[in-house]
């Protein structure tokens, strides 16, 4: 019991030698509360150094007759923990040490690390228990906020969008957040360890090489760019990359941060968008060349039919006519495609059953197909209508036809399908150009060599093929596209290498009935006539082949290369009706619905054919004209140009606009 005296004496005896009054200043100074506990029933404090006072407000006296006081005083939350690990200690003879919340006297929180031995007597058992308390509080306050920075930079890190990416400087994958888990189509543990190009697609990879060398050269902070990256289902997505450097305190590099935003609905619609541009940049300058090529077509084949009309069966420059007529006749498609491509054409737009048309083009399909390739339709029963041009939706159809035939050169499977469909805000919101409603879907999927990603994004471009050269001329999939368009609808493709191609098209669907295509019998002898015709075109070639085909064929003709001149020569024949006006839609200065709005108010009984090779409809079409009846499209036949010659001049009624 000598131990147990002499720490009484510490406090009770002033200046006892067993102690020394130095090592008593040292204990009571020291930022720490020393204190003696006993180990017998009454757990009473046998010493306690005044700097508890400080810490928690009670007096040294009532530490020393409250053997309960430590205990109430113990946070509740922490109690039953404490008590645990105090009674664990002292059953296994360790140092006690733990970390706890006490409630001052006035109620304050202070946090305390609590470390205690036990002191044993030379017999060694068990004599009291000795420790120090420290006030840690300032240290838990800064832990908490630290914790509490932690959680709220780890909840950004977990829960924003963006998919981020720590990586070490070896370029493996140290931590994932879940948006890049997404992003990528993996979880964390398959993304851990992933080398960087593993990730990113094979083409991307060398993209930020160079602002990467300037990041470790400390020469930028950090820097943006955009990448494919590969997903786990071998998908291909954009992203746009924010990559930064992190540093320890010696200014060496540590790790990477990789921040990816998914950009791939972006990228889609600005593809979309720059393939509409380039479609409109094309369209431009093809419908300029389209006009003066249809003049000189125009010229071709009309010179060559009268020449033939003038020859005998059996006279050998026949052969020839014949063939310059037909090479002017496949000139002359390649220059409706361009027009296509300008989107200057004329539809005849009527309301179609899609599955009519189709079923009338099987025979001539599977002709087109070959024997070695599986050809089949799915057609929906309940197919809505659209309002299209038939002639050029045929055309769509056998342009998507061909080109799946010609991906399936060893053979496969080709289908056709039809559906009614209705597109929602979610898939026009990622689809340039689309508005939500009924539409009818018709499809073209082959099981053929399909296309890259990078294929894929320019398919639609004119002049753009895959296939050899003098096989293709590029032109297919662009007037597919461009006839989609001006039909009011959409196409979109899917396709992957060795998986095949889908084309879809979404045509708007119409209420309307619909309407009876009307044959027409063409054969026959040419009709003629003795009217009066005035005919205007800038084009000398033209206009003079023109004259030569209308005075065969009866008709008096008075000839004009511009609206000034035609405009003279209706006021020097005042007084004479001229019966028709034939007149180009564009030349300089006076174009041609300018002219007859000028001429008609001379000639209120005059009738007008308009003839173009530039068939602007939004021209025709402002000026209120029924193009069914006043325009001829060049590169004509004779035979068309007299019949609507002779078509316009038996109407009843003058032709006025708006009929």
């Amino acid at each position: 019991m000598k131990g147990i005296q002499f720490k009484k004496d510490l406090h009770c005896k002033e200046g006892d030698q067993n102690f020394g009054i130095n090592y008593q200043e040292l204990v009571e100074k020291i930022p720490a509360t020393t204190y003696i506990t006993s180990l017998d029933e009454s757990g009473r404090r046998l010493y306690i150094s005044p700097q508890i006072e400080g810490m928690l407000g009670f007096s040294i006296s009532e530490w020393l007759t409250d053997p309960q006081l430590w205990f109430r005083q113990v946070h509740p939350e922490d109690r039953k923990r404490v008590l645990a690990e105090f009674f664990k200690s002292l059953n296994e003879g360790l140092p006690f040490s733990s970390e706890y919340r006490l409630i001052s006297y006035d109620g304050r929180t202070v946090w305390v690390r609590d470390e205690a031995i036990l002191v044993r007597d030379e017999s060694g058992g068990s004599q009291f228990l000795q420790g120090f308390m420290f006030d840690i509080s300032d240290i838990m306050r800064t832990k908490e906020a630290l914790q509490k920075s932690e959680l709220k930079f780890r909840t950004i890190f977990e829960r924003t969008a963006l998919g981020i990416g720590l990586f070490n400087m070896n370029g493996k994958l140290m931590e994932s957040n879940p948006s890049l888990q997404r992003i990528l189509g993996y979880n964390g543990k398959e993304l851990y360890g992933k080398a960087l190009n593993e990730l990113v697609h094979p083409e991307d990879e060398m993209i930020d090489l160079e602002p990467y060398r300037r990041l470790l050269s400390g020469r930028q902070e950090h820097y943006y760019t955009e990448k494919r990256y590969i997903r786990k289902d071998s998908s291909v997505i954009w992203g746009r990359l924010n990559v930064s450097l992190v540093r320890d305190k010696e200014g060496e590099p540590l790790y990477t941060i990789h921040m990816i935003d998914d950009i791939t609905e972006w990228k889609q619609m600005e593809i979309q968008f720059l393939q509409a541009q380039k479609m409109e940049t094309v369209g431009r300058l093809a419908g300029g060349i389209a006009h003066d090529l249809n003049n000189l077509f125009t010229i071709l084949s009309g010179y060559s039919q009268l020449s033939l009309l003038s020859l005998r069966e059996d006279d050998p420059l026949r052969g020839n006519l014949e063939e310059i007529k037909k090479v002017t006749e496949r000139a002359s498609q390649l220059t409706h495609q361009l027009l296509t491509l300008s989107r200057r054409q004329i539809l005849n737009v009527k309301v179609v059953d899609l599955n009519l048309l189709i079923r009338g083009m099987e025979k001539m399909l599977s002709r087109v197909i070959g024997e070695d390739i599986e050809f089949f339709t799915v057609l929906a029963d309940d197919l809505g209508r659209v309002k299209i041009d038939s002639g050029q939706m045929e055309q769509v159809i056998l342009n998507l036809i061909v080109n799946a035939r010609d991906a399936m050169p060893k053979g496969g499977k080709l289908v056709i399908e039809t559906k009614n469909i209705e597109l929602d805000e979610e898939y026009c919101r990622t689809h340039l150009g689309t508005r939500p409603g009924p539409y009818v879907m018709v499809s073209v999927s082959d099981t053929g060599c399909g296309m890259s990603p990078e294929v894929k994004e320019k398919i639609f471009d004119p002049f753009f093929t895959t296939k050899e050269k003098e096989k293709g001329t590029g032109l297919g999939l662009s007037t597919v596209y461009s006839i989609v368009k001006q039909s009011g609808g959409t196409i979109w493709v899917y396709s992957e290498p060795d998986k095949g191609t889908t084309f879809k098209i979404y045509l708007p669907r119409a209420e309307e009935e619909i309407e009876q295509i009307q044959s027409k019998d063409d054969t026959g002898e040419l009709p003629k006539g003795n009217e009066r015709v005035l005919l205007v075109e800038d084009e000398p070639s033209v206009r003079d082949l023109s004259a030569h085909i209308l005075r065969k064929h009866g008709y008096t003709v008075f000839e004009a290369s511009n609206g000034d001149e035609a405009l003279r020569i209706i006021c020097d024949h005042i007084e004479e009706r001229i019966d028709l006006l034939i007149t180009d839609m564009v030349m300089p200065q006076m174009g041609g619905s300018e002219l007859f709005d000028r001429v008609k108010a001379l000639q209120p009984e005059i009738k007008v054919l308009f003839i173009s090779g530039y068939k602007d409809s939004s021209i025709i079409h402002s000026n209120g004209l029924n193009l069914k009846k006043s325009f001829l499209e060049k590169p004509f036949s004779l035979n068309v140009f007299v019949s609507r010659v002779r078509e316009i001049l038996d109407q009843k009624d003058s032709f006025t606009k708006g009929e």
